[in-house]
């Protein structure tokens, strides 16, 4: 376990955050339906080598771990593998993490799918086909990684693939990423009304593809600048224009203070003299990932809260949303309410100190609750959770003028 603390609220750097894991996953899947490219500043995260690991694996059962999105992305590569036979399984949390919407998609198109364990659940056995049928249904409302699996596939199909989507979609800017990352590569996507129509991309030179920084992984900084004093922070590879939706970390940001100042692919993190109201509602539906980071910093701050569309937060590394509220609680606030969707922090009272804070497996818990070192030490148990997403985060913290002292259990 680590012990957080800081001296000073004032807040002064440089830091380069790594390439973010949501390209990188889309890319290496793409790279392999398609043709080889290069992937420049591809991201150093665990999901990511889990990802890569696996798709030069000629071993015939493969342990993603905790990788999500590896688990999603790779059931339809390996199901368009000609006379391939694999098995997908990962960490215990992993084996409780539901895939059936997306076998159910895959095998609609003949693909051989079963599970080995339980129904609905990793480990599966996938045996690789040429995949004929070119439509496909599904709901949308789960996870978009299943969608965002599918219209890579569809890249691949000799006759592209018709995504036929029944019902409202999460997270949209993760299929609009994937979307522009396949345009990027020269495929071409089509939103009509609910589907999505994916050409196939065959016999193209793909260039060479440079991978943004992480916007999840800024988004920690925005927490610490919007809990400190005084801020004079950069951070980059980021542009304006991205195409991560966690880029609405700066809008978001805004009302708690933080100022952002775009300058030759990097951000400038300032304190502005913005009023910061009593009171934060967000509806966090095309955002899910940001909520743990959110509400920590209404914590920090004294502010109460209401958070919005977080029903994808129950099937993440953890069920994010009752964890948050076990580690909020230590802290004696005056309440904290979780919904199937929803949660809702009064805040009034002084925070208590030396709070342990668990992670349960979940990078999210560790990196999220970090900030609040700012206010008052914090402990953080299994700390190294964050190389899922982000190896550097303790030392970049360090950089920044945080002590962090390891504790012996």
């Amino acid at each position: 376990m680590f012990e957080i603390s800081k001296k000073s609220k004032s807040i002064e750097g440089a830091l380069k955050i790594s390439g973010s894991k949501s390209e990188s996953n889309r890319l290496l899947a793409l790279r392999g339906f398609a043709s080889y490219f290069e992937i420049n500043n591809i991201s150093d995260s665990d999901d990511t080598n889990a990802m890569i690991s696996a798709m030069n694996s000629n071993q015939e059962k493969i342990d993603i771990g905790h990788a999500g999105t590896a688990m999603r992305f790779l059931t339809s590569y390996f199901s368009s593998i000609k006379n391939s036979s694999i098995i997908l399984t990962g960490s215990k949390r992993m084996r409780e993490r539901p895939i059936s919407i997306l076998v159910d998609a895959l095998r609609e198109l003949d693909v051989d799918i079963s599970y080995l364990e339980n129904e609905g659940y990793p480990p599966i056995k996938i045996i690789g086909k040429v995949i004929k049928r070119k439509e496909v249904n599904l709901p949308a409302n789960v996870s978009s990684q299943y969608i965002s699996s599918l219209m890579m596939l569809g890249v691949s199909l000799e006759n592209g693939l018709v995504i036929n989507l029944s019902t409202e979609i999460t997270s949209l800017p993760y299929i609009e990423m994937t979307k522009k990352i396949i345009e990027r590569i020269g495929g071409s996507v089509k939103f009509k009304s609910n589907q999505i129509l994916i050409d196939s991309l065959s016999n193209k030179k793909i260039p060479n593809q440079l991978v943004e920084s992480d916007w999840s992984s800024a988004s920690y900084f925005y927490s610490i600048v919007a809990l400190s004093d005084l801020s004079d922070l950069t951070l980059y590879t980021y542009y304006k224009n991205s195409i991560q939706g966690d880029s609405d970390v700066v809008k978001i940001f805004k009302k708690f203070g933080v100022k952002t100042t775009y300058m030759n692919n990097k951000i400038h993190l300032s304190k502005s003299d913005y009023k910061i109201e009593k009171k934060i509602s967000l509806d966090l539906l095309n955002n899910p990932d940001l909520a743990q980071t959110i509400v920590v910093t209404c914590l920090g701050l004294g502010i109460d809260c209401d958070l919005y569309g977080l029903h994808t937060l129950k099937i993440k590394e953890t069920d994010r949303l009752k964890a948050l509220k076990s580690e909020i609680d230590k802290f004696g606030v005056d309440k904290i309410e979780i919904t199937d969707n929803s949660l809702h922090l009064e805040n009034n009272s002084k925070l208590k100190s030396s709070v342990s804070i668990d992670t349960y497996d979940d990078h999210r818990m560790a990196m999220s609750f970090a900030p609040l070192s700012l206010v008052n030490p914090i402990i953080i148990n299994d700390p190294m959770v964050v190389t899922k997403s982000y190896i550097n985060f303790w030392n970049d913290l360090e950089k920044l003028g945080f002590k962090i002292s390891k504790i012996n259990n």
